[in-house]
């Protein structure tokens, strides 16, 4: 950020405001994240064989995302709430971590972004695995939170150059 340019989520006084997107464009918007959990083997194929305790943890996970991209505004303070159009998710399970990988898409068309919807859903997504699954393996770690790419609005398209 140019250190000239004021912060938008600053006023004058330097006090916490939403940001007024009133007069900026609707586009179309959209934005993909992805999470990883990391965990033993053995937690990788209880979770696959939807053989845990508490059920099953990937259609749980994908269900928990998409509320977790609903309720974003809830939990980001300054955050817009957003009318959004789709939510996908997709669980991979990686054998080479071994984990699950969790990738996120939303879609919106509005005045802001909704990347921290997308970001929000894959952390929420990786928090239920690691609920679901901490009874047999604690040590499990989420990680490499990051937004994937995005397109839409002022800036336009923008996309990881280090994950693809």
């Amino acid at each position: 950020m140019n250190k000239d340019q004021p912060l938008t989520h600053l006023d004058s006084r330097g006090e916490a405001r939403m940001v007024d997107v009133g007069d900026k464009a609707v586009t179309s918007r959209v934005a993909v994240a992805r999470a990883q959990i990391r965990m033993k083997p053995e937690t990788l194929s209880v979770i696959l064989a939807s053989e845990l305790a508490k059920g099953d943890a990937l259609a749980t996970a994908r269900i928990a995302a998409i509320q977790a991209a609903k309720k974003t505004s809830d939990l980001i303070p300054l955050c817009h709430p957003l009318p959004i159009t789709k939510v996908a998710v997709e669980l991979r399970a990686d054998d080479a971590l071994p984990g699950i990988v969790i990738e996120v898409t939303c879609k919106v068309r509005g005045q802001t972004g909704i990347e921290m919807e997308a970001l929000t859903a894959a952390s929420v997504a990786a928090l239920t695995i690691y609920d679901m699954a901490k009874s047999i393996d604690r040590g499990m770690v989420i990680e490499e939170v990051m937004l994937i790419e995005k397109s839409g609005g002022k800036t336009g398209e923008w996309r990881s150059d280090d994950h693809g």
